[in-house]
């Protein structure tokens, strides 16, 4: 039992839970997910991608990233056009339904954010912050 209390991965992946739960429970006043919110905003920011580049900037298994884009697609907030035969290609592009969507979740992530630095301490989480993108970053 000893050695359950030393597992890095258990403790990140229920601190992640944790976090997670914050910011669906603000982002669902908007109708979104923290993975479908990150992902529109990401589009926002970057422009069209195809699934390769989304699913490799987002640290994502192309196959979870297909089941986060099929509901937004859906939806009319995300569009898609293959480019060539190969699947791969198919560029994933914000629409202006997913824009004014993103903005009005922008509202309620920046509360999530302070909901969780609240919790845990403005420092804390900056210094979290930055040792975690350091991991995902040197991971590469």
């Amino acid at each position: 039992m000893e050695g359950l209390f030393d597992d890095d991965c258990f403790a990140i992946r229920q601190a992640a839970r944790y976090v997670s739960q914050i910011y669906d429970r603000h982002l669902a006043n908007v109708g979104l997910t923290i993975t479908q919110f990150s992902l529109l905003a990401r589009l926002k920011r970057t422009g069209p991608m195809t699934m390769k580049q989304m699913a490799e900037a987002m640290r994502m298994q192309r196959t979870t990233l297909v089941r986060t884009i099929q509901p937004l697609r859906r939806n009319g907030l995300v569009s898609s056009e293959a480019r060539g035969a190969d699947a791969r290609a198919l560029t994933i592009a914000l629409t202006a339904i997913g824009e004014e969507r993103v903005n009005a979740g922008r509202e309620h992530w920046y509360s999530a954010q302070a909901e969780f630095e609240h919790r845990f301490g403005e420092q804390r989480a900056a210094a979290l912050r930055g040792e975690l993108f350091a991991l995902s970053r040197d991971s590469i």
